[in-house]
């Protein structure tokens, strides 16, 4: 999986098209992220307890990865993201761009 909790991603279709954000959660056996800010709903809750108001909240819902890039924190261009190793055998996740690390 190329998308890691706490990456800022660029949402490439929906109605969210365009807006970046930061990665909250992903799912890898779902293949989805939660994205803070966007694809959000309503949820509508009654009051259970007399005297407490029933509310509207906004919560966000999954994207799947596949409409998602990764936003390379030096070029602040979307990228596809590569895996290189270093010389002491360390894998490291590069920008297709610049290619340095992300």
């Amino acid at each position: 999986m190329f998308l890691r909790k706490g990456d800022t991603v660029k949402i490439l279709r929906g109605k969210d098209r365009g807006k970046t954000g930061k990665v909250v959660f992903v799912s890898q056996e779902d293949k989805l992220a939660t994205v803070e800010g966007a694809n959000l709903f309503w949820r509508h809750e009654r009051a259970r307890k007399q005297g407490q108001k029933g509310q509207r909240i906004q919560l966000p819902r999954a994207v799947p990865v596949s409409n998602l890039m990764v936003l390379c924190p030096h070029c602040r261009k979307p990228t596809r993201v590569a895996h290189e190793t270093d010389d002491k055998g360390v894998k490291a996740r590069v920008c297709k761009h610049c290619r340095k690390r992300i």
